[in-house]
């Protein structure tokens, strides 16, 4: 197992202890994260004894869980986590909050189910309330997860892992804690800022009286009632100038923390006339790399919330300002750890479907455009799968909504189990019209979409400025491998490199030949395969442990002043 310098010395007993929604921090948490135990039957029943131990919130997958032990799809996971309310943390209601569940869920307390969820990548709560009980109460969870043996949403986990394919993965991978609220509270709130009128706007959900105080650093700048509120000579936020504004929520007797950035995201013409993606009104290049957001340890899951942010750290070192969270929704930190420290940030949604063919491997590159409102074109013929991607769209979105950080929304990448592009363009554009979207990243573009987005491993790049901003969503990917840091021996990539000077060489000649050269043509952004090694992929900047980075980070940093406008 090869394993993080994280994972060698975290706590066991107490991991991600750190309050998991940095967006709306309530006074109220108990961290259920830790020594749970578990059972794997071949039937749905529930069981009668756990013997073993599995360390919650890590994959039973996983060595860090203590388990190591692949779920199958005809099998049935169960957890079991007691606890005992500590003496006046019930406020009048209490709710377990689950960050993501990998696939299906079914949540017990006490022996009576409280809820289900399906969707193994978006977070969900359930109130517990009526179901409690004095004393020790049981709190059990079921899990089905069926991978990529039907048309649920999978992401990049399949059965029989290999090349650009990861180990499946299971059951509960993030945080679990438990809050609680009065009878009467608020439940969530809109953050949506308004650039060009100097105001920002709150919607509230649960109840509408609600006093909003915000703050500049420590001066209190706005305190009302109003759902509108102007901010004259308001600060905005960028990778440059990374200002958030802090707010609190008082409603129902609680005070509720927050923060929000003033930021615009848009699409304009330059003053050469050329399309651009635009941050603040004005033309801004996006210079990023693709993230795929995997630990060799914990996989999905970090093995400390500190790992998550030395990666963050990593790409704003190196001088990038983007990261293209690639098929997965992480952890809510991981986004405030990209506004803290200004990085702009591409959402994948996650993909699903039947077995993926031709129309990924082949079809794309012998300029064959297929029509995705035929479902079978992509595989997609099992109406629940597609149904329950639009559930997780708009999931996603709500979920995320009020991260300043995330400039584009991607709904499909490279044709995997796309359907409806233009629907789907269109949904989005309804929940949240102050984003970019890039509708289909790579190939069949069905011509609903706000840029213009390629995928080049293997052919020259060759910049056409058109009537949407052009993006390079994808390219580079060059290998190399570092014994004693590497997953298995297998080894996948698109070039690859013996030394890190060759390497080094090679993507300085890259960006200095083709890619700087070609910005005052109309490229308008940039996403560098990739942040770091996973499983037999070796084209990271830094190997799968995160131990050895490849390309000196000063060298990075020089190049990366130059990929501008």
């Amino acid at each position: 197992m090869l394993l993080t310098k994280w994972s060698r010395s975290f706590d066991r007993e107490h991991p991600l202890p750190e309050y998991p929604r940095p967006q709306f921090v309530r006074d109220s948490y108990l961290s259920l994260n830790g020594t749970w135990k578990y059972v794997i039957k071949n039937n749905s029943g529930r069981p009668m004894r756990y013997l073993a131990d599995i360390t919650v919130p890590f994959s039973p997958e996983t060595e860090i869980s203590g388990v190591c032990r692949a779920l199958k799809p005809t099998e049935y996971l169960f957890y079991l986590k007691t606890f005992i309310l500590p003496d006046g943390f019930n406020k009048g209601r209490v709710f377990v909050n689950f960050g993501a569940v990998d696939q299906l869920a079914t949540v017990f307390l006490n022996g009576k189910v409280v809820g289900e969820h399906k969707g193994g990548y978006t977070p969900f709560k359930f109130e517990l309330t009526d179901y409690l009980i004095e004393g020790e109460n049981r709190l059990e969870v079921k899990v089905q997860d069926f991978t990529d043996t039907r048309s649920y949403s999978r992401g990049k986990q399949k059965t029989k892992r290999g090349g650009i394919w990861y180990t499946a993965q299971s059951g509960i991978w993030q945080s679990v804690w438990l809050e609680s609220t009065p009878v009467e509270y608020l439940e969530s709130v809109k953050i949506t800022p308004d650039y060009d009128n100097e105001q920002v706007s709150f919607e509230y959900f649960g109840t509408d009286d609600v006093e909003v105080m915000i703050y500049d650093g420590d001066n209190l700048i706005a305190d009302t009632t109003d759902k509108t509120v102007k901010i004259p000579d308001f600060k905005s936020w960028s990778p440059e100038s990374p200002f958030l504004y802090n707010v609190v929520f008082k409603a129902c007797g609680e005070s509720i923390k927050s923060y929000f950035g003033m930021r615009k995201f848009s699409v304009g013409v330059d003053e050469s006339g050329i399309k651009r993606l635009f941050l603040n009104n004005k033309p801004y290049f996006h210079n990023g790399l693709l993230d795929q957001g995997y630990y060799s340890d914990g996989y999905l899951t970090p093995p400390t919330n500190q790992a998550m942010e030395n990666d963050v750290l990593f790409a704003k070192k190196a001088g990038f300002n983007m990261l293209r969270k690639h098929i997965k929704i992480e952890p809510l930190l991981w986004y405030h750890y990209c506004e803290v420290n200004g990085i702009l940030v591409w959402q994948d949604m996650v993909n699903g479907g039947g077995e993926y063919g031709l129309e990924v491997s082949v079809i794309p590159f012998v300029n064959i455009k297929l029509d995705d409102t035929n479902y079978r074109n992509f595989h997609r013929v099992e109406k629940e799968g597609r149904d329950l991607y639009y559930q997780e769209l708009n999931e996603t979105i709500n979920h995320l909504y009020n991260c300043p950080c995330i400039a584009m929304w991607v709904p499909f990448n490279e044709g995997w189990g796309q359907f409806d592009s233009a629907k789907a363009y269109e949904m989005v554009k309804k929940l949240d019209s102050t984003r970019v979207v890039d509708t289909t990243s790579g190939w069949h573009d069905m011509g609903a979409s706000d840029v213009i987005s390629k995928h080049i491993y293997f052919t020259p790049i060759k910049v056409k400025a058109g009537d949407r901003p052009y993006v390079l969503s994808e390219f580079g990917g060059f290998s190399m491998k570092i014994p004693n840091h590497t997953f298995n021996d297998k080894m996948f990539g698109y070039k690859i490199y013996k030394s890190k000077v060759s390497l080094t060489n090679a993507y300085e000649k890259l960006y200095n030949n083709v890619i700087i050269p070609q910005i005052k043509k109309g490229l308008s952004a940039t996403v560098y395969t990739q942040v770091t090694d996973v499983e037999d992929e070796l084209n990271g900047l830094m190997t799968y442990d995160r131990e050895i980075v490849k390309i000196d980070i000063e060298k990075l940093k020089k190049i990366n002043e130059r990929v501008k406008l």
